[in-house]
């Protein structure tokens, strides 16, 4: 096998750099019990294939909304193959990041209706900063 094909051929850097991290963050990972330390090879730690996917996973799960805890139960549930609670999960975050959406999207339409009503030609304060207490 070709080194640089070796399956944990990735130092800390080149794998924060691969999952689009910070080193830091790795580290933050690791003390988390999210990423697992791995053991020193040639002189230092080298991270894989799997490391790599787990990172990855971690970083879409943090975008969906999912805190580090939640993320933790989702890597158990991975190891023990829970489908049913994985899927209920997945579930209360989903409704989760819809009633999110619904508050910005209310929270939108009235910031439009008061761009609407503090439009140029009109005198008086302007609408925007009353609903903001000013």
């Amino acid at each position: 096998m070709v080194r640089s094909q070796h399956p944990m051929d990735m130092t800390i850097g080149k794998f924060a750099s691969a999952g689009g991290v910070g080193v830091e963050t790795v580290r933050f990972y690791q003390r988390k019990g999210l990423l697992k330390t791995p053991k020193r090879l040639e002189g230092g730690r080298r991270y894989g294939t799997e490391d790599l996917r787990r990172l990855q996973f971690i970083r879409q799960a943090q975008t969906a909304g999912f805190t580090l805890e939640e993320i933790r139960e989702l890597l158990e549930l991975d190891a023990g193959d829970d489908r049913e609670r994985a899927r209920e999960a997945a579930k209360a975050r989903l409704i989760a990041l819809e009633t999110r959406i619904a508050q910005l999207n209310r929270t939108r339409d009235a910031l439009q209706r008061l761009v609407a009503e503090c439009s140029s030609g009109k005198s008086g304060p302007c609408p925007i900063l009353q609903s903001f207490g000013l």
